[in-house]
């Protein structure tokens, strides 16, 4: 195990995967001379060369469709929008493209593509740069999600998401760059696609979240256990697939749920949620799914709007309480 930084750990696992395989390459703004915007991508460019780490132009549409293109024909391309805001631009190669290929070619034509780089907000960038991209994905079939929150799932669901045949979108936390976590050193470590971890155990409500807001859910647990109260949190790491046997167990252990996301609550990823325990796992819910959300706004400049409109640990712990009755 090495100590080392979420950012680390994504260039590792690229790195590895590259090394073993020929027909893997990794295109962006920025990615090869710059060493990627938020350098992820350091030391690549000398590493593999410019055919293998390849500056694009600032065109989303343009580079997004040539990877599909060249993943329809054998390769193996690592798309880093350099924000999933600015993929915005190119969801039309994403859910028209890649998304669709293997099913309207019946099955002739893989798309072995992943599309990865940071989503949500970070420090006042403004409305259309703070936008959680989540929803924008995992609506359409045929696109798998991953959001990492640890160093260690970086690199494994990282690796797991290069090496499969389908497209996979990579959604890093953008204020998650500068994280440390102990990382296996195997280049075989991989966490497969589809299985959600459980971050911390407990007994009495469940925290079910995704990507940056782990650590939301984290603070507020840690809150909450100075006063008696044993929250679960369960990281989903995997939004498509999604692991439902995980969540209905968590529910089926704690009898509460709190639903947290960096995104908009209007048709987000909680809504989904909440919507699968109701129909599952309602004998044993003791209270009301509760989601704990961006507020249904874009995002303020002003740095004190812009707290408020997050998620937050109080709003996690009043929820929580709230489930609980107390």
């Amino acid at each position: 195990m090495a100590e080392i930084t979420y950012r680390e750990a994504l260039n590792a696992a690229m790195v590895e995967e590259m090394e073993r395989d020929d027909s893997i390459f990794l295109m962006g703004e920025e990615v090869a001379a710059y060493d990627g915007a938020y350098k992820v991508s350091k030391g690549m460019l000398d590493r593999f060369g410019p055919q293998r780490v390849v500056d694009s132009p600032i065109s989303e549409l343009g580079f997004a469709g040539l990877g599909v293109g060249a993943a329809m024909v054998g390769l193996r391309p690592i798309i880093e929008f350099m924000t999933f805001n600015f993929s915005i631009l190119a969801l039309d190669q994403v859910i028209n493209s890649a998304a669709k290929m293997y099913q309207m070619s019946g099955g002739q034509i893989n798309v072995p593509i992943v599309f990865r780089g940071p989503t949500g907000a970070a420090l006042q960038l403004g409305a259309q740069h703070s936008q959680a991209c989540e929803t924008y994905y995992v609506h359409a079939p045929g696109v798998k999600l991953v959001t990492p929150a640890t160093p260690a799932d970086a690199k494994g669901l990282l690796k797991a998401a290069i090496r499969d045949d389908d497209p996979v979108a990579v959604m890093e936390g953008e204020l998650l760059y500068n994280l440390k976590g102990e990382v296996p050193d195997d280049d075989d470590f991989v966490i497969p696609l589809g299985v959600a971890d459980v971050k911390k155990p407990g007994s009495d409500v469940s925290i079910i979240t995704h990507g940056k807001m782990v650590h939301v859910a984290l603070q507020a647990a840690q809150q909450l256990g100075k006063e008696d109260i044993d929250a679960e949190v369960l990281d989903l790491r995997s939004l498509r697939p999604l692991d439902v046997d995980a969540i209905l167990d968590t529910v089926a252990r704690t009898n509460r749920v709190v639903y947290v996301e960096e995104g908009w609550p209007y048709v987000g990823v909680g809504a989904q949620i909440a919507t699968l325990i109701q129909e599952e796992a309602f004998d044993h819910l003791d209270a009301p799914v509760l989601r704990v959300s961006q507020a249904d706004v874009n995002m303020p400049y002003n740095k004190r709007l812009e707290q408020a409109t997050k998620p937050s640990a109080a709003r996690v712990v009043e929820a929580c309480k709230r489930v609980l009755y107390v």
